[in-house]
């Protein structure tokens, strides 16, 4: 890796976003109204991925293509409706963010969620001006597969070994790990030890980006 010209790819649920539950929520208030119940188990075994995997999964069956549209449509207008209030962000995000900016470090959004909720949630908490790109993977192969990450990494010019991708889930990491980039795992929605396969695993954001990413002056 070329230490001198990193790029930060970034997950946003559950990553920037302590979003999880507000998800869970969305989730299963979509997925009552079709008269189905969500299996928390399978929801947290499959945070991360984007909602064509997903659905198939929380039902346990293949949806045809009106029960699919019907289910996510209805979650992705629950979840911003909830989400200013029920979403915070990760501690020290906004200094990572903030130190990537001043140091020029190109930083990209590759997160599942369907592109209005990246622009709205990043709007509401005023984030949106630190992004180059934001990249959406909800009509790309699911993590772990790497296309997402590969695509945010094009986006800004780099090839795979410049780049630091920092996610919260396990599909998120082998992505990453598939990508042939190095990740940075917080620790939001598993214990440390689940996250072992990360370069680094951090419990938030508090400790300097400098310290992780930067090579010592």
């Amino acid at each position: 890796m070329t230490e001198n010209s990193p790029a930060l790819l970034w997950d946003m649920d559950g990553t920037l976003f302590d979003s999880k539950e507000t998800h869970f929520i969305s989730w299963q208030y979509a997925l009552r109204q079709q008269g189905y119940e969500l299996d928390r188990q399978v929801y947290n075994e499959n945070f991360g991925r984007n909602n064509r995997a997903n659905v198939p999964l929380f039902l346990g069956f293949e949806p045809g293509p009106n029960l699919y549209l019907t289910i996510v449509e209805t979650k992705e207008t629950y979840f911003r409706q909830i989400a200013p209030q029920t979403t915070t962000l990760v501690p020290g995000v906004q200094s990572w963010l903030s130190e990537a900016c001043k140091r020029k470090i190109p930083q990209v959004i590759a997160s599942s969620a369907p592109m209005i909720n990246i622009q709205t949630l990043l709007a509401e908490f005023e984030l949106l001006s630190y992004f180059d790109h934001l990249i959406s993977g909800e009509d790309l192969p699911a993590k772990p597969e790497p296309d997402i990450f590969l695509v945010a990494a094009k986006s800004v010019h780099r090839i795979p070994e410049d780049c630091w991708v920092i996610e919260d889930s396990l599909p998120g990491i082998q992505a990453a790990k598939n990508a042939g980039m190095r990740c940075i795992a917080v620790a939001t929605t598993h214990s440390p030890t689940d996250l072992a396969m990360a370069d680094v695993v951090l419990q938030d954001f508090t400790t300097p980006l400098c310290q992780i990413i930067l090579p010592a002056s």
